[in-house]
């Protein structure tokens, strides 16, 4: 059943909310809760998220 559930759980972030999204929501969280420096917040959103924009571009292109 957990198993069920988590599957359920994971479908529906997928979904609703990209990767990039969660990646920006889990450095802004540090950052406002756990004292994590400004720099830091810029450079783990801006290497991920570029990363992953550079992943999907090539990914179009060869048509994945």
């Amino acid at each position: 059943m957990q198993k069920y559930v988590q599957g359920k759980l994971d479908r529906l972030v997928e979904k609703a909310i990209s990767r990039k999204f969660m990646v920006w929501l889990t450095a802004t969280g540090l950052f406002a809760f756990y004292g994590l420096t400004s720099s830091d917040w810029v450079m783990i959103s801006a290497i991920y998220i570029g990363g992953q924009a550079i992943i999907d571009g090539i990914a179009r292109m060869k048509g994945v």
